[in-house]
């Protein structure tokens, strides 16, 4: 029986980056649905819950994508709505890229060093991929501030991952390269996630900076987030601190992705959020610390 994924994405043409990826993860069939909304997504679902027997449910499921994470959650919340006890097919959500891309790259951080205790700026850390990484190092005992050139952005989104994640993170207005630079005068963790192409602080607000002991930059277009590093670092070595940079992540990022699709068809219970692929992460990580991957 055929592996069959069905993309619902909230934008108006699903991602192409998206339905290659499901291929590469096992889907023997994938069909994208665009501008997908709680008010219309019913009929699809149902299609995906009343065809096969329960037995083989497993061979079906659904991945919730899109550029705005808020619209999918919402979706990923109301597909579950449509499940009941046998009938209910496995889901995952990446709007954005962001869960797998976050947890990728706070995975990575983890096998660097221990995060717990430190102070982590999270920079231009309002966006889907930001917030996760936000979370996601509160989550790990972190004490995370997030920046924005705009206070109301910054606490908006703080307040989305108090009532998502129920994590405290700290917003902080910094508009400019040196605003920056002095937000992470006193932190241990930098990981930069702004909009690509865009330097957010230059090689001066770090190299000499005797806190800092980590940094990574999810930005895989030049310019690179923070000026100074490499988007190909790879825990990297540079003014004594650990780099990782946005293909030096990535590569965990992509196998992230195609493990999370593949294990949708292992049953039909699945459901692959935040901290369901956050921990598929670390363990793959360490997995492949072990075997000197």
């Amino acid at each position: 029986m055929k592996k069959l994924l069905f993309q619902f994405d909230t934008d108006a043409y699903p991602s192409v980056f998206d339905n290659v990826v499901a291929y590469d993860g096992g889907a023997d069939h994938v069909t994208g649905y665009g501008a997908v909304t709680p008010k219309n997504l019913t009929p699809l679902v149902e299609g995906t819950i009343f065809t096969r027997s329960p037995k083989e449910k497993k061979n079906t499921a659904i991945f919730v994508g899109g550029s705005d994470m808020l619209a999918g959650q919402e979706l990923f919340t109301a597909v579950q709505k449509h499940f009941f006890p046998g009938f209910q097919v496995s889901i995952m959500l990446d709007s954005n890229g962001s869960n797998t891309t976050a947890a990728a790259g706070v995975a990575k951080l983890l096998s660097s060093s221990a995060l717990a205790g430190k102070k982590a700026v999270v920079l231009a850390g309002t966006g889907p991929v930001g917030q996760r990484v936000a979370a996601m190092l509160a989550m790990e005992g972190a004490e995370v501030t997030i920046t924005s050139r705009e206070l109301k952005r910054a606490g908006q989104a703080c307040q989305a991952m108090k009532k998502r994640f129920d994590v405290t993170i700290t917003p902080l207005v910094a508009k400019t390269h040196d605003q920056r630079g002095e937000t992470i005068n006193d932190a241990q963790i930098v990981f930069a996630t702004g909009a690509a192409g865009i330097e957010l602080i230059g090689p001066e607000h770090w190299q000499k900076n005797d806190t800092i002991e980590i940094m990574a930059d999810a930005n895989a277009t030049p310019p690179v987030g923070i000026g100074g590093t490499d988007m190909m670092d790879k825990g990297q070595q540079r003014q004594g601190k650990i780099i990782w940079g946005a293909i030096g992540f990535g590569t965990l990022k992509l196998a992230l992705h195609r493990h999370c699709i593949g294990q949708l068809f292992e049953d039909n219970k699945q459901i692959l959020d935040a901290e369901e692929i956050f921990n598929i992460a670390k363990k793959m990580t360490l997995e492949n610390s072990n075997t000197g991957k």
